[in-house]
């Protein structure tokens, strides 16, 4: 199993699957690989994909040390460059979209074309999940806790696999140290600087983290458009692939 070493020394699990153009896809908070289970084989018929396991989480290392989004997206850096990949797509949901504005904003040469899936800008300009769905996380029963997740993810019609709702191997600190990290982010000040051809896609019925932040992203980066899926959730990219991936696939492809 192949590693890259960060700036630091922690070692970076990652995988390479697929023929064609590269393109690095980017989970979400407390999510390993596994996140794009489900649809990788779609990308992989078309592109040359790589995923990663976070620091924290799957096989990487998992120090026990401030974790930032800037701080992730060097650790992208250092997995293209382990991989010898110069340029490639990048593609991150969610928290993975908050890594992805670092990737392309700090290392333009490094990004062909970007998608940002799901995810916000960060800072006082994001728009942020009520206290009502923070209450529903943030339940002591575990069982209560994890349904309220997978109904933020997917619609009462989606019944699995459920690759979205944490890695179950990951320790409680890093844990705290993946939610830290993104609820820090902002890259507000940033996004005008990105020059990639980008595309936003969002769920119009995600609420996890709110359909809002979409169109302030696309307004944000120059020349960015927007596709809001109808009726999907947070985890838009796996209940509704059948429409997102060829969606990504078609942008990706100019």
């Amino acid at each position: 199993m192949p590693h890259a070493r960060a700036s630091d020394g922690t070692a970076l699990f990652y995988s390479v699957e697929g023929s064609g153009p590269p393109l690095l896809l980017i989970a979400g908070q407390s999510n390993s690989s596994r996140w794009w289970s489900q649809v990788r084989t779609a990308f992989a018929a078309e592109f040359t994909t790589i995923v990663t396991d976070h620091r924290g989480t799957g096989s990487s290392d998992k120090p026990d040390s401030p974790y930032t989004t800037q701080l992730f997206a060097s650790d992208c850096i250092a997995i293209l460059d382990d991989a010898g990949i110069g340029e490639a797509h990048v593609y991150g949901t969610s928290m993975g979209g908050r890594i992805a504005q670092w990737i392309a904003a700090s290392h333009p040469s490094r990004v062909s074309r970007l998608v940002l899936g799901c995810t916000s800008p960060g800072g006082p300009h994001g728009i942020e999940r009520s206290a009502e769905v923070r209450k529903s996380l943030a339940q002591v029963d575990q069982k209560k806790a994890r349904q309220a997740l997978i109904d933020l993810m997917y619609t009462p019609a989606y019944t699995g696999p459920y690759n979205t709702i944490g890695d179950p191997r990951m320790p409680a600190y890093t844990r705290k140290l993946h939610l830290f990290a993104s609820a820090e982010h902002d890259a507000w000040d940033v996004l005008p600087s990105i020059t990639a051809p980008t595309l936003v896609v969002h769920g119009t019925e995600d609420i996890f983290n709110p359909t809002a932040n979409a169109p302030l992203i696309t307004g944000r980066i120059p020349g960015a458009r927007m596709h809001l899926i109808e009726g999907a959730r947070h985890g838009y990219f796996e209940e509704f692939a059948d429409a997102a991936t060829p969606l990504v696939v078609n942008f990706l492809q100019g």
